[in-house]
Formats: C-alpha cells, structure tokens, sequence
C-alpha cells in the first residue's frame, strides 16, 4: 500500500507510505494520491484534509529509479500526468490542505507541500529544491508558488543552489506557516485539523477561491471576486448558525455547509 488514506471526525489524512524509498512518488503512489484526494471533494463529510509522510521523510520527489526507466514513464508524463493534476487538486478543493511535514520534503516532494493550504513542519525537517543537481528545472508547482511566498530573488537562489532550508529558516522566510517541536508536532496537527474540521467549511472553500482568483487579478476584479464570493457565504447554512450563535452567546455548531 503506497498511500495510506483514513478518514475520522472530519479529517482525511493522505500519508505517504513509501518509507523504505522516502516516501519518493512512482506512477502508483500519484494514481493514488488522484484517486484520493477525488474522494475528499466528493465526500461531505470530510471537511479537512492532511497529508504527511510515513516515517522519517515527508516525500523526496520523484522516484529516479522510474524516471530513468527506458521502459517507465517519461518525464513529460511524469509531470503532466502525475504531479500536475495532484497540485490542481489541492488548489481547487474546496476544503482545507494541511501540509504536515514530518521530515525531509525534496523536489517535487517540496513543491507539492507549498501548494497546499497551510504547511507546517517538524523543526527537524528540511526543504531542498533538488531539481538543479540533476540538471531539470522545478516543477510541481515551484516555480510559481515559491516566488509568491519567498520573492523572485530568494527563490531562483534556492532553485539554482538546491540549498537545505531548515523548517526554522523557512517559517522566518514565509516559506510555510509554522515549525512546530518534533515533540510537539502530532499533537499540534491533531489539534488543528480537528479544530478547522469544525469549522464553516464552505466559507473556507469560498476563502480558498477568492485568494486564489487574487494570484491574477486587478484590485478591481479582486473586489468584484469578494462581492460575489461573500454573498454567496451569506447564503450558506453555516453562515445562518454563526451570526444566530453570536447573538445568542453561544458556541456556534457548523455542518460545514
């Protein structure tokens, strides 16, 4: 089993389970990664999403021993047909991604973290932009979520010298939003994905669509986009219960719809 895929109380966790190989992707674990993250979109009652790593690594990109297969995959597919729909997925989901990196995060292992909602990492991990040292170029997404997070500057250097960001750098840097105690850190992801899980799960969808309809627009277009985005929030159920829960003093019970 090269993903291992549970759901409980509103949390979906996608861990990683190629342990023995860092969690690298094979054509497999992408067709799984697809398939499951089809059934969190589909599914209502997930109402958050987790994906991690098996052991020490969180994922160290591509698997070579594939890409360098004569009779494997080639590269145009690998990235066409694996990753590419993997971040598409995560961007248009409509319910948080929490990247919760346990370990080593390298090449598209890194990028694929950065395009999930909100990354948070052990304290002993590390982000590599590995692609350099094989002669290819970032993909997975890197080359356009980096530069938004950390600047033009800083991510070419940390694309042409592969440089290991530790998660301490990459907090300071905007990288990702939290290093988290390697002690600490299982605790701190249950306690956040259980808290977002009941949480308006729709309002976050809505959120998610408007800052990414922001990567491309005007400020103009952008206001538009929240004019629209918030009457439809207005609409929803969970909207009804938060505003009847404030009047009442009380502690709001969100369905997530």
């Amino acid at each position: 089993m090269v993903l291992q895929f549970t759901k409980e109380n509103g949390v979906a966790t996608l861990k990683f389970n190629r342990p023995d190989k860092y969690n690298s992707f094979n054509q497999e674990m992408a067709f799984a990664v697809q398939k499951a993250l089809d059934d969190c979109k589909d599914d209502d009652s997930v109402r958050v999403i987790v994906l991690t790593g098996e052991g020490k690594a969180f994922c160290a990109g591509q698997d070579l021993a594939e890409a360098t297969d004569p009779n494997g995959p080639p590269l145009k597919n690998i990235v066409g047909e694996h990753y590419n729909p993997i971040v598409m997925r995560l961007r248009e989901i409509e319910k948080p991604i929490i990247a919760a990196v346990n370990g080593v995060a390298a090449g598209a292992g890194a990028n694929l973290a950065l395009a999930c909602d909100i990354v948070v990492a052990k304290k002993s991990a590390a982000f590599i932009q590995a692609f350099a040292a094989i002669g290819l170029i970032p993909d997975s997404g890197g080359t356009f979520f980096l530069p938004r997070l950390v600047g033009a500057q800083k991510a070419l250097a940390l694309m042409m010298t592969g440089d290991k960001v530790l998660a301490e750098e990459a907090e300071a840097m905007n990288m990702i939003y939290k290093a988290i105690a390697d002690e600490d850190f299982d605790a701190y992801i249950e306690k956040m994905a259980s808290k977002m899980a009941k949480m308006p799960t729709r309002g976050y969808g809505l959120t998610k669509k408007a800052v990414n309809a922001s990567f491309n627009n005007s400020l103009k277009e952008q206001l538009d986009v929240e004019e629209k985005l918030q009457a439809e929030a207005g609409s929803t159920e969970d909207f009804k219960e938060g505003t009847q829960a404030f009047l009442e003093k009380r502690k709001p019970e969100f369905k997530g719809r």
